[in-house]
């Protein structure tokens, strides 16, 4: 049996090698299930507006019996109040919405140049969460990118004042907002988006 210098078999994988190999794998596979989680969640928000199936159906890219599925699941479920869509909500995961979706614009603004490109690319792939840790890795990585570009961004500047006053106050006793937090912070993430680029 041939071995390796440190006397181990070259032909056998270590535990260490499988983790590492096995870990993107994983980080795909569970952006996959909270993909599909997720574009759930989202038909039913879509089904409370009164859209079509056909209409859901092919914004979703998803066959019309899925759909029919889907919509006959969530009818027979107890209505939730309508969704608040107004930009200015003071819950944690719109804010941070709001954040992604600020961090992503400048990503894409000043591509190649932004500190903030990376981590934009690792929480939009699912290959990083949302915690706290990682929303202030974000909000560092932002104010580095205001500092250096302010000149050009002054309307991120003042989105990204307010979002940062939002997140450094305390979470407000109040009754939980509508949608889970994973909705609410990608429905946050497209209006902050859109508002930045005037079309909404």
């Amino acid at each position: 049996m041939r071995e390796s210098p440190g006397g181990r078999d070259a032909g056998a994988l270590t535990e260490e090698q499988a983790e590492r190999m096995l870990a993107g794998m994983n980080d795909v596979i569970r952006a996959g299930e909270e993909m599909r989680k997720l574009r759930s969640e989202m038909i039913k928000l879509f089904i409370g507006f009164g859209w079509t199936q056909d209409r859901i159906a092919r914004l979703t890219d998803m066959s019309q019996p899925a759909v029919s599925k889907q919509v006959t699941k969530y009818r027979s479920a107890d209505p939730e109040p309508p969704m608040d869509l107004s930009l200015r909500q003071h819950d944690v995961p719109w804010l941070e919405g709001r954040l992604w979706g600020l961090a992503e614009d400048i990503s894409e603004t000043h591509a190649g140049t932004a500190r903030c490109s990376r981590c934009v690319a690792a929480l939009s792939r699912g290959r990083k969460r949302f915690t706290p840790e990682s929303v202030d890795e974000l909000r560092r990585l932002v104010e580095d990118d205001l500092r250096r570009h302010g000149a050009e961004l002054t309307a991120h500047r003042e989105a990204y004042d307010e979002i940062s006053r939002g997140l450094d106050l305390p979470p407000r006793p109040a009754a939980a907002p509508a949608g889970s937090p994973s909705v609410r912070r990608t429905l946050a993430h497209r209006i902050q988006r859109d508002r930045l680029r005037g079309d909404a």
